[in-house]
């Protein structure tokens, strides 16, 4: 169960850097747009990637009983 806390700990982190690529090689002021384009399309592919990996990672956890749906827990008034 721990491992799989890291698991998803180690995606998201991912995910917030291949953004981070992405918005550097987007602010970057160089005179080659070209460049500069391919790279942060590369970036961006990945962080997409890496988001579709997580998604089908926790559905796969809970389609082995590694983590169990718990819901929002009712408020009484």
């Amino acid at each position: 169960m721990g491992s799989m806390k890291i698991l998803v700990a180690l995606a998201f982190l991912a995910i917030i850097a291949s953004l981070g690529s992405a918005l550097f090689f987007m602010m970057r002021g160089d005179g080659n747009d070209r460049q500069r384009s391919k790279h942060m399309a590369r970036a961006l592919a990945l962080r997409v990637g890496l988001s579709i990996v997580l998604f089908l990672c926790l559905l796969l956890a809970w389609k082995l009983g590694y983590i169990q749906p718990t819901g929002l827990p009712a408020v009484m008034r």
